[in-house]
């Protein structure tokens, strides 16, 4: 059975940086090297909304709230997907969740303070 495992969240201040690391579990190497993997936020109060996603090419796409922050990065060989979060703001105060086609992590909570 296929498991993400989210961890890094954490309280920061605004302007502060984050690291976020996905960990696979349950597919193969070959399987998760092939494999788009996205990163999705739930603010309070909101919907959930596509923040990154790293295709199996290591091609990327970012929401434009997240562009010139946010940098999303695998190791194939580890099976780990990572968002860096720079310069963050208030509003990016959300749990941040990990997906691979219809498997999602736990989530890990990102709350800025102002």
């Amino acid at each position: 059975q296929v498991q993400l495992v989210e961890s890094g969240g954490g309280l920061v201040q605004t302007g502060g940086s984050l690291r976020l690391s996905c960990a696979a579990s349950g597919m193969g190497l070959r399987i998760f090297s092939g494999s788009d993997i996205g990163w999705f936020r739930r603010a309070p109060g909101k919907e959930r909304e596509m923040v990154a996603l790293i295709y199996s090419s290591g091609s990327t796409n970012y929401a434009d709230s997240v562009k010139g922050r946010f940098t999303v990065s695998r190791d194939n060989a580890k099976k780990n997907v990572y968002l860096q979060m720079n310069s963050l703001k208030p509003e990016d105060t959300a749990v941040y969740y990990c997906n691979w086609g219809s498997v999602w992590g736990q989530g890990t909570l990102v709350t800025v303070s102002s």
